[in-house]
């Protein structure tokens, strides 16, 4: 497994630990134009719960692989949060505000992945 997707794997970990639900992972290594090799999407049903799935990103990351962001944009308002580990892009949404952007639409060209969600 590549150091990437170590990357990928450790970001679901930390996201479903929290109980983030709507997990996906859009594969972008084929897409000439992408801006990094995943994206990994994901929700929490309100901004505070946005918050801890963000941090416990941030955290778990850290932990795990020693990496932080090279940036994180979103935080204060906690609807949509971005933290960009450089390879790989998380986003993280309110359902309303993730519904709005449709990112998975956008990028229909990429290999999705749906992480299920764990109850």
């Amino acid at each position: 497994m590549n150091e990437t997707q170590v990357l990928v794997n450790t970001i679901i970990d930390a996201l479903q630990e929290k109980k983030g639900k709507k997990i996906i992972t859009l594969d972008l290594t084929k897409i000439e134009t992408a801006i990094c090799k995943y994206f990994v999407i994901a929700e929490g049903s309100s901004s505070t719960q946005v918050s801890a799935l963000s941090d416990s990103v941030w955290d778990n990351v850290y932990e795990t692989l020693k990496e932080k962001p090279l940036g994180a944009v979103g935080m204060k308002e906690s609807q949509w949060i971005v933290m960009d580990y450089g390879t790989v892009m998380l986003h993280i949404f309110i359902p309303d505000i993730r519904s709005y952007y449709n990112l998975e639409n956008l990028w229909a060209d990429a290999d999705i992945t749906e992480i299920p969600d764990i109850v």
